[in-house]
C-alpha cells in the first residue's frame, strides 16, 4: 500500500483513500442494474471467499420486511455465511405472506446461483413500501451479479444499494493489533427516513480478523449504538434497516476477549460507523447545513441522549437553522419537553464557540455574529446542563422546502 492511499491516520489504525467493503481479504463484490429502479443500479452481492461469522443489528420498527426478518434468524444463530444480496428500489415491506415468500425466493436463487445453502446468504432490501418486489427482474440477473464480482466492487454495490441518496457511501480503514494487521470496510445508504432505532438505513461491514461470534455482535451493538443510533434526518424509522457484518478470519489475526487488540478494534469500527453515520447525515434528503449536537454535564446518560435527540428530531429548531435564525428559545423549549432533567435557567448554550445563552437567562450576543455561524455548512449545537457530568453527542441536519418536495413526489 502507497503513502498516496492513505488518507487518514491515528496511532492504531489508517483509512485507505477509496475503500469499501472490499478492501478487506478476501471480499468481492458487485453492483449491476436489473430493472427494480427506473434507472441507475439496483442490485448488489457481497460475496467473501471464506466462510464468515456474522452480527447484526435490526429496526425495532414492529413492521419489520421480511429481509429483516430471515436476516436476523440466521445472525442470531452460531452459523457461517458467504453473502449478502441486497436490492433498492423496493423494501418488500408490508408485502404479507407473499413478500416473505418473495423474499425466501430470491435466497434460495441466489444460493443456487452461488452453490451455497440458503442459510449462508442474508439478505436486504430498500426502497418503496407496500408494494411487490419484481422477484424475476432479480433472479434473471443473478448470473450477470455472480459474474461482476470483483476485488474492486466495492463501490458499484454502494451504488446499487442507493435510494434518494445522492452519493456513495464507502469506508475502509486498516487496523494494527499486537499480533499483525486487520482491515474493516464498509458501505451504507441512507438520506431520508432517519431516526434511532435504527434508521432507515441500510450498513454493511467487513473483516478480515478472527473474532467469534458474540465479541463480533457486542462489538457491532457498541458501534451502532454510538454511530448509527445518534443521528436524525427527519424522525422516522423504517421497516428495512440493518447493518450486518461478515468475519472472514482471513488475516489469521484473531481477536481476544477483555484484550486490548479487542478494545482497539471496537475504537476502530465505532470510527468507522461513525464516519459512514455522518455520510448519511450530509447527504439528508434536502439538507443545507450539517449540524452537530453536544449535551454536555447532563445528570445521566440516558438524559443526554433525551435531550440530543429531542433537538435531533425538532422540525422548529431544524427549520430555524435552515432560515439562519438564532432562535435560542426553540432549543430550550424542545430540551426542555422530553423529560429528562434539566433547569432552564441553568443553562449555557452555544453556536460553534459563540455563546447565546448564560445560566440567568442572560443573552449577550449579536444577531450578525450568530447569523454568519448559521451561514456556514457546519453547525455545532452545544447545550451545557450544568447539572452532573454525563456527555453525548448527535448529527442531524436542517429542514428545508427541498425536502418536502422529494417526500412529497417520492413515488412520482
Amino acid at each position: 500500500m502507497s503513502n498516496s492511499s492513505l488518507i487518514e491516520t491515528t496511532a492504531r489504525y489508517t483509512y485507505i483513500e477509496n475503500g469499501s467493503v472490499t478492501s478487506v481479504k478476501g471480499i468481492k463484490a458487485s453492483g449491476i442494474y436489473c430493472g427494480l429502479k427506473r434507472k441507475n443500479k439496483d442490485l448488489a452481492l457481497i460475496y467473501s471467499d471464506a466462510p464468515a461469522v456474522s452480527a447484526g443489528t435490526y429496526t425495532t420498527n414492529k413492521a419489520a420486511a421480511p429481509p429483516v426478518i430471515i436476516s436476523k434468524n440466521i445472525t442470531e444463530k452460531n452459523q457461517k455465511v458467504k453473502a449478502i444480496i441486497v436490492n433498492s428500489g423496493n423494501a418488500n415491506a408490508c408485502t404479507g405472506v407473499e413478500g416473505h415468500l418473495d423474499a425466501l425466493e430470491i435466497q434460495n436463487k441466489c444460493a443456487e446461483s452461488l452453490d451455497l445453502s440458503n442459510s449462508e446468504i442474508l439478505i436486504s432490501s430498500t426502497g418503496v413500501i407496500g408494494e411487490r418486489l419484481n422477484v424475476s427482474a432479480i433472479t434473471k440477473s443473478l448470473e450477470n451479479l455472480k459474474n461482476d464480482l470483483s476485488p474492486s466492487g466495492g463501490l458499484n454495490a454502494a451504488e446499487a444499494i442507493m435510494t434518494t441518496d445522492t452519493i456513495p457511501k464507502s469506508f475502509a480503514l486498516t487496523v494494527q493489533l499486537s499480533n499483525g494487521e486487520i482491515t474493516i470496510g464498509g458501505i451504507a445508504k441512507g438520506s431520508g427516513m432517519i431516526m434511532p432505532n435504527m434508521a432507515t438505513m441500510l450498513g454493511f461491514v467487513t473483516t478480515d480478523a478472527k473474532i467469534n461470534k458474540d465479541l463480533l455482535q457486542s462489538a457491532l451493538t457498541e458501534a451502532v449504538n454510538d454511530s448509527y443510533n445518534k443521528i436524525s434526518v427527519d424522525g422516522e424509522t423504517s421497516t428495512n434497516d440493518m447493518v450486518l457484518m461478515l468475519a472472514n478470519e482471513l488475516s489469521n489475526v484473531e481477536i481476544a476477549e477483555n484484550s486490548e487488540d479487542y478494545s482497539i478494534f471496537v475504537s476502530a469500527l465505532k470510527d468507522l460507523s461513525i464516519k459512514m453515520a455522518k455520510s448519511i447525515v450530509f447527504d439528508g434528503e434536502g439538507a443545507t447545513k450539517f449540524i452537530t449536537i453536544n449535551i454536555n454535564n447532563a445528570a445521566s446518560e440516558e438524559d443526554a441522549n433525551l435531550i440530543a435527540k429531542s433537538l435531533a428530531n425538532s422540525p422548529l429548531v431544524k427549520t430555524a437553522i435552515n432560515g439562519g435564525d438564532p432562535n435560542w428559545g426553540r432549543i430550550i423549549s424542545a430540551a426542555s419537553s422530553c423529560g429528562a432533567e434539566i433547569i432552564p435557567e441553568n443553562t449555557s448554550l452555544y453556536f460553534n464557540d459563540l455563546p447565546l445563552l448564560q445560566p440567568g437567562y442572560k443573552t449577550d450576543f449579536k444577531e450578525e455574529d450568530a447569523a454568519k455561524i448559521l451561514a456556514k455548512k457546519n453547525i455545532v449545537i452545544t447545550l451545557d446542563l450544568n447539572i452532573a457530568d454525563s456527555n453525548t453527542t448527535w448529527w442531524t441536519c436542517d429542514y428545508s422546502e427541498e425536502y418536502i418536495k422529494i417526500n412529497a413526489h417520492y413515488r412520482t
